[in-house]
């Protein structure tokens, strides 16, 4: 791991790259870890826990959100949406996902202290400063405007208090010391990205609630959780807020928040066009034409924040969820001038080990010829301007 201050500023990046020391010494922490008790049975739990929560979804009807209602187009057939390139996953394969856990999924610490806490400025107009929270929450101050995307504090990416994925390491900013936030962006309605309490805690701790925007569907149940600003868009549209343009463009994924309304609601990424460059908030993707079509549309992006984890096994996970080197194909794609990755080390959904998505990523950014620093990594609180006027 390494550290630099950024030139002419207080703000300090931490990124996550291993030397080959600290990988040893890393792999020894895990390696300990299996041999205690605890570890010993984290495979069986995890797939348990898969298991009955998928038997959870099955059985508890409430858990799922209000459907779309609206006219047929190119991707909404009139009950479900659909992605241009199939992904054609059936709760089944869920189920198949959960049981491999048993003998498939990488053990992972019960938790990873951060290094040091973030206290973001209020306000920040002197270009562009994104911090990473956790997973793909980040918080991006441009132009005077706080955005904060998929926001999540919850101890669990489920419906449940009790089960579902746990997370292991702390949100890099606590939650009360995020600046007021002006924008939500909600990718999908997947439970590790709208989080329903901290989006009702956010609204409550402001005299002006944030505005949320979200795919076709969502709306409904923003209302149902009484949040009073929301916008639905559905691929293609555009949001003009705050000398702000938001575009809200296909990605590939899926969305339900239960068994009974899986592809209800629209799942996509965004763009946002601002003074200092424009940004591409993956959301959750997988790899598909979306990327170079974005690219061609947009030109160039100052900042792309690309998911990096979750993406074991590929017979499943490809369809829906970016592997590093595809996450450097799609920073190529897009011709961002740099990347952020997101979506992982905070919570275990899939096989792989805590810190392959790292790995992974250096080996693709060396065989793609491009500089490390190109894709930061960063540490849950750490921050980064990136360059402007891209």
């Amino acid at each position: 791991m390494r550290l630099r201050n950024l030139a002419g500023d207080t703000a300090t990046l931490v990124i996550l790259r291993h030397s080959d020391e600290t990988r040893s010494t890393r792999i020894l922490e895990i390696e300990n870890q299996l041999e205690s008790n605890q570890s010993m049975i984290a495979r069986p739990l995890l797939a348990c826990g898969l298991l009955l929560l998928c038997l959870c979804l099955s059985l508890v009807g409430c858990v799922a959100a209000p459907a779309y209602e609206g006219p047929a187009t190119e991707h909404f057939d009139g009950r479900v949406f659909r992605n241009t390139v199939p992904s054609d996953k059936s709760p089944w394969d869920l189920m198949r996902l959960a049981w491999g856990t048993l003998t498939n999924a990488e053990a992972w610490p019960d938790h990873v202290a951060n290094t040091s806490a973030s206290v973001p400025p209020e306000r920040y107009d002197q270009g562009m400063l994104v911090t990473y929270i956790n997973h793909s929450t980040v918080l991006i101050q441009v132009q005077g405007i706080n955005i904060l995307t998929d926001p999540i504090y919850a101890e669990r990416a489920s419906p449940f208090s009790w089960i579902g994925p746990k997370r292991v390491r702390d949100p890099g900013v606590a939650f009360d010391d995020l600046p007021p936030i002006d924008v939500i962006l909600i990718s999908h309605n997947h439970y590790d990205h709208l989080d329903k309490d901290t989006l009702m805690r956010i609204a409550e701790r402001q005299a002006e609630p944030p505005l949320i925007l979200a795919g076709l569907g969502n709306g409904a149940y923003f209302a149902e959780l009484g949040l009073p600003t929301f916008q639905d868009m559905d691929w293609n549209d555009r949001v003009e807020h705050a000398g702000l343009s938001f575009h809200f463009v296909e990605c590939r994924h899926r969305s339900g928040r239960g068994l009974s309304d899986q592809m209800r609601t629209l799942w996509g990424s965004f763009v946002i066009e601002t003074e200092a460059g424009r940004i591409y908030f993956a959301g959750d993707t997988g790899y598909g034409p979306h990327f170079k079509e974005q690219g061609a549309r947009f030109g160039k992006f100052a900042l792309s924040i690309l998911p990096i984890g979750a993406y074991e096994p590929r017979w499943f996970m490809a369809d829906v969820h970016l592997d590093p080197a595809q996450a450097v194909q799609a920073h190529l794609d897009l011709n961002s001038r740099r990347s952020l990755g997101m979506h992982f080390g905070v919570f275990q959904l899939t096989y792989e080990g805590i810190d392959d998505p790292i790995v992974e990523l250096e080996e693709a950014l060396r065989v793609a010829e491009l500089d490390q620093d190109v894709f930061w990594v960063f540490e849950p609180g750490a921050a980064g301007k990136p360059d402007v006027g891209y």
